[in-house]
């Protein structure tokens, strides 16, 4: 697709700006790989080869004697005798000594009979976010160590595999906040802008009165009352929060309406409509997405401060405000204080660098050499 000019200089304008360029590189990069976190922190194996067959425990559940064994249950993989049952073709002698049945089976043969082996395909870390170790380490709240990168929680959770999942929970709720109600707000202080009078008048009335509604309050008054969930959460702080860009606009859409450009097209006949967001919104658009980046990260701080206090996400989500929380309790574990610190941190300032040259981009002032 061949490039306008002025999407060649809104490109030129962002790239100038290197400090956005590789923000944007490295924020695409964690954001892109914690979207493959299945694939990076599973306490399921991505793939099982048992007697010439592939098994994909990451898609799809398989019961214990599907490989073997006596239980009509979901297999447990970490377990040594599953996992010498899969290895070694299924040979019963694996409940008696899962290890040295299988260290025997390296050479191909066990009693006299040829065997079958297959083998297990893990994700770089075997746990995920919500994974009790409790097999591998003396306390649930671990130290850094080989088995865990950054530790363990009080709940001997897996700090890395949480901080996958939570930044990538933190993201996609951001995003899913910011982009309806910057339509909402945008839209609302167009109209409000461009007609001006009786409509501006109602509207200003009806916004102070919604702005006014303590929207934390209400998230805990319902989270007391209904079971919280991620839809219901971003449903709630996309009804209350739409007004973040309001005024904005409406300021800008104010000081536009009697520009002599707006008036030409109203004498042509130009519809409102076009006149608004063809015309009047690209000027409004430098204003408006200098408040974008507060707020993409007022959003993550809500969902983070809601975690932190127990009134968002239930326990069984993966959420940075949780791992801050914990490190609050657990002053002496400074590996999860500094584990949700750096993590928040690099997220926000990361956003905040980007939508830097992003206003940059559509400033009709900048220009590039």
């Amino acid at each position: 697709m061949k490039l306008t000019s002025l999407q060649r200089r809104r490109l030129a304008n962002f790239k100038a700006n290197r400090r956005a360029f590789w923000s944007l590189w490295i924020f695409g990069i964690l954001f892109l790989t914690s979207l493959f976190s299945e694939f990076l922190a599973n306490d399921q194996p991505i793939a099982v080869s048992y007697r010439g067959e592939l098994y994909w425990p990451m898609f799809n559940t398989y019961i214990e004697t599907d490989f073997g064994g006596d239980f009509q249950t979901a297999a447990k993989y970490s377990r040594n005798d599953v996992q010498c049952l899969i290895k070694t073709g299924g040979l019963e002698s694996c409940f008696d000594d899962p290890d040295g049945v299988y260290q025997d089976a390296l050479d191909g043969e066990v009693d006299g009979q040829q065997l079958e082996t297959g083998w297990i395909l893990w994700a770089p870390i075997p746990y995920s976010f919500a994974s009790h170790d409790t097999a591998n380490i003396e306390h649930a709240l671990s130290p850094p160590s080989a088995l865990h990168w950054l530790g363990t929680d009080d709940q001997a959770r897996d700090v890395v595999a949480r901080i996958l999942y939570g930044f990538r929970t933190s993201i996609l709720f951001a995003l899913m906040v910011t982009i309806p109600t910057s339509i909402i707000g945008i839209a609302v202080g167009a109209i409000q802008g461009y007609f001006g009078g009786l409509v501006d008048l109602l509207f200003q009335r009806f916004t102070e009165i919604w702005s006014s509604v303590p929207m934390l309050y209400i998230i805990i008054i319902l989270s007391s009352v209904i079971t919280m969930n991620f839809w219901i959460l971003t449903g709630l702080i996309i009804i209350f929060g739409w007004g973040a860009l309001d005024g904005l606009v409406r300021a800008e859409f104010l000081r536009a309406r009697n520009f002599e450009y707006v008036r030409a097209a109203k004498a042509l006949g130009v519809s409102d409509r076009k006149i608004m967001f063809r015309h009047v919104l690209p000027n409004a658009m430098v204003a408006t997405l200098t408040m974008l980046p507060f707020v993409i990260i007022g959003s993550i701080g809500t969902l983070t401060g809601l975690d932190f206090l127990g009134f968002g996400l239930p326990q069984s989500y993966p959420s940075l405000g949780e791992l801050a929380q914990q490190a609050k309790a657990h002053i002496g574990a400074l590996w999860l204080s500094g584990s949700a610190f750096v993590t928040i941190v690099t997220m926000t300032t990361l956003l905040v660098f980007i939508f830097e040259g992003v206003r940059d981009a559509f400033d009709p002032r900048k220009t590039f050499s």
